[in-house]
């Protein structure tokens, strides 16, 4: 790969990943739209790698609350809030784990990668992203998450594995549908992100690894770098906003991207 090439999908990548305007659609599109090979596996492990990167640094004391946690979590003491964190984030992540390897194996997800799927789940979770932002009450903090919450924005996660969702949009839409007020909802859904970014790096990780050599890991810590440092400012930018904005600024966005994208597939 060029170094234009690894850049371009690194800070795409970056951008998108936190962005409730889904990151692995823009990763599907690069290839079909600029004429460029497909980044490959490798990179697309890389990218993600940084983004798990720039997230951890952000939430940082959080994910300490949660590292310090799982100890008690592991002995079945749910009893502290870090072992209340660590334990409903692997419950919100198992329905994203269960889909994916059914998807994986079944070749689902490879029939998925359309610019017709793509383009139609834009504009179709965007407006659910702008009706339960708009409509959702502001009952809860991030201090409220529960059990029954963690599955059920769990659920949420999982459909973001359609490529065009959004992990963060969907997981997004499900905090604000339960209640959430917007920079809590945001908050637990970037949290969330962790153990799905973890797991699904194991997953695809040892496909890698057994295929990469020298030049595979170089592009791939360039890949990495950017995509940290990308992911880092959209993040600080979205949480910083979402104080006195709404989502309906990334729902224009993806509404109008869904549009241009049907035409491109269908005319």
């Amino acid at each position: 790969m060029s170094l234009a090439h690894i850049l371009l999908v690194a800070i795409i990548q970056g951008i998108t990943e936190f962005l409730p305007v889904s990151s692995s659609g823009h990763l599907v599109l690069v290839p079909r739209l600029t004429g460029l090979p497909d980044q490959g596996l490798a990179i697309d492990v890389a990218v993600h790698l940084g983004t798990l990167g720039a997230v951890v640094l952000y939430f940082w004391r959080d994910v300490q609350i949660g590292l310090a946690g799982i100890p008690r979590m592991l002995t079945g003491r749910i009893d502290t809030p870090g072992a209340k964190l660590a334990f409903l984030l692997v419950i919100a992540t198992i329905p994203a784990v269960i889909l994916g390897l059914i998807f994986k194996m079944t070749g689902f997800s490879d029939a998925m990668r359309s610019i017709k799927v793509i383009a139609w789940t834009m504009i179709i979770f965007g407006l659910v992203l702008y009706w339960v932002d708009q409509k959702g009450a502001v009952q809860k903090t991030a201090n409220d998450w529960s059990l029954k919450d963690a599955v059920i924005m769990g659920l949420w996660q999982a459909l973001a594995l359609i490529p065009g969702t959004s992990r963060s949009g969907a997981t997004i839409s499900g905090a604000r549908a339960l209640g959430y007020e917007r920079s809590d909802g945001a908050k637990l859904a970037m949290l969330m992100s962790i153990p799905t970014i973890i797991a699904s790096g194991v997953l695809l990780g040892a496909e890698v690894a057994a295929t990469a050599d020298a030049q595979v890991a170089k592009d791939g810590a360039i890949a990495a770098m950017f995509s940290f440092v990308a992911a880092l400012l959209a993040l600080s930018l979205m949480m910083r906003l979402l104080r006195s904005v709404s989502f309906t600024p990334y729902v224009i966005y993806r509404i109008a991207l869904g549009v241009v994208l049907l035409g491109i597939a269908y005319l």
